[in-house]
């Protein structure tokens, strides 16, 4: 429709147009609603058989590299996220190497 044909539209006329519209656009809408939907039921399910039938790999126990002087309970395997001691330490102006933890050449293997 052209801007003129809705010149000469009475109101009436104009609001019987703009209620079909609406519910033309209501009627799409749940229509493209239930089509996403019904993917996403498919895309949900689908992830869920993936999940369940692959395990996660094992993987080796890493042992601590690092530990804390001040309180040599908390440890630090070098892998991830640096610990807030660790950090605290770093910033104080020492080195990593002053945190190492000792270990015979076997331990370092694994062996013992």
């Amino acid at each position: 429709m052209e801007a003129k044909d809705f010149k000469s539209m009475s109101i009436d006329e104009l609001w019987n147009l703009h209620e079909q519209v609406s519910s033309l656009l209501a009627h799409r809408i749940s229509e493209e609603k239930a089509r996403l939907e019904e993917r996403l039921r498919k895309i949900e399910t689908t992830a869920n058989v993936v999940k369940l039938d692959r395990e996660r790999r094992p993987y080796p126990k890493v042992l601590p590299k690092y530990q804390n002087p001040k309180n040599p309970a908390e440890t630090w395997s070098g892998r991830g996220k640096q610990p807030r001691w660790f950090k605290a330490q770093l910033k104080a102006g020492k080195k990593p190497e002053h945190f190492l933890i000792a270990r015979s050449s076997n331990q370092r293997r694994g062996v013992g």
